[in-house]
């Protein structure tokens, strides 16, 4: 065998084991609790070198279990077990290859605003806002919604919600009376959906994994809500298109920017990158998982683990929350 043969095999062999070891991680991190049904994939795939030989063919941030197993759903896959699956994932490997090319998983979920509305309120009563990575928009709208925090409630100034928004808490968390004002609100993304066209509702809801009855129920709510008043949302990336968009706000009152579990999709020192110049545009909220942020971790009493997600503002951690919000953990100062 040549060098470069090697070198292939050598390739392809570490990515079977960086793959493998991705659905391994989201099995025990990510679905206890939340799906049994993507745990039994998950940790069918993890162990099944023919279909890892095929996730692989892909590019490496589209081979995400979540953005495969959405891709197989939206085209039919059977909610069943592995076996089923797996003849069914072989047998229309080009058609989920190709939906997977030509999406993301732009999970857009509200109940992150748990972590991220005292916040908000505590900058001011009115904020403008935009969020990074903002997909539909739907966490445009922390003024639109009620909040349940541990049985406190939180609503808006003309009275609840159709959406309650609920965490359980730890810590002095700093709750208004009411959420703050949104007075303009805008988002971007690299490929924003639109509330009002089905094809696009029907990714979101696609995107809520099949167990989660009550998190669907949430999302068609918070879509009722926000086709009322659709967001401006804008098409383009953290790092070359959040300036224009700084530009159109509004003066005289506090810009804020949210960053909501989306800067893991960047690379490191893109990462870095943003975080030197966000704070520079306004405000910044940002919920991040470990190791996502290190600057942040360093910041933290105790060093974060994986699943773990850390609030911060203005790159100083203020909180730790469940991945879309479900608990949310103050910091004592």
């Amino acid at each position: 065998m040549s060098g470069e043969g090697r070198g292939s095999a050598e390739q392809r062999a570490l990515d079977l084991e960086k793959t493998a070891d991705w659905y391994r991680r989201f099995r025990r991190l990510e679905t206890p609790g939340q799906s049994e049904l993507y745990a039994d994939w998950a940790g069918g795939i993890e162990t099944d070198a023919e279909v890892l030989r095929l996730i692989i063919t892909l590019p490496r941030p589209k081979r995400q279990p979540n953005l495969i197993f959405a891709s197989a759903r939206l085209l039919g896959a059977p909610l069943a077990a592995y076996p089923v699956v797996r003849e069914w994932l072989i047998e229309h490997w080009p058609a989920v290859a190709a939906e997977a090319l030509v999406r993301a998983t732009q999970t857009n979920e509200p109940r992150r605003l748990t972590a991220i509305m005292p916040i908000l309120a505590a900058i001011g009563p009115r904020v403008a806002l935009i969020e990074v990575g903002a997909s539909a928009g739907l966490c445009l709208y922390p003024d639109r919604y009620s909040y349940d925090y541990s049985g406190q409630r939180v609503d808006p100034a003309d009275g609840p919600s159709p959406v309650l928004l609920q965490a359980d808490t730890t810590g002095p968390v700093p709750l208004p009376a009411h959420p703050p004002e949104v007075l303009w609100r805008a988002g971007i993304d690299l490929n924003p959906l639109d509330v009002r066209d089905p094809a696009d509702v029907r990714w979101l809801q696609t995107l809520v994994w099949p167990e989660q009855t009550e998190r669907r129920r949430r999302l068609d709510a918070a879509l009722d809500i926000v086709r009322r008043d659709p967001p401006h949302l804008v098409r383009g990336d953290a790092a070359g298109g959040l300036e224009a968009l700084v530009a159109r706000a509004p003066e005289g009152v506090p810009l804020v920017i949210v960053s909501p579990a989306v800067l893991v999709y960047l690379a490191p020192a893109d990462r870095e990158a943003f975080a030197d110049s966000v704070t520079a545009l306004g405000r910044w909220i940002s919920l991040d998982g470990a190791g996502v942020l290190p600057r942040v971790d360093a910041q933290l009493p105790q060093a974060p683990v994986p699943g773990d997600y850390t609030v911060s503002l203005d790159g100083r951690p203020v909180a730790r929350c469940g991945a879309h919000g479900q608990t949310l953990d103050w910091l004592a100062g």
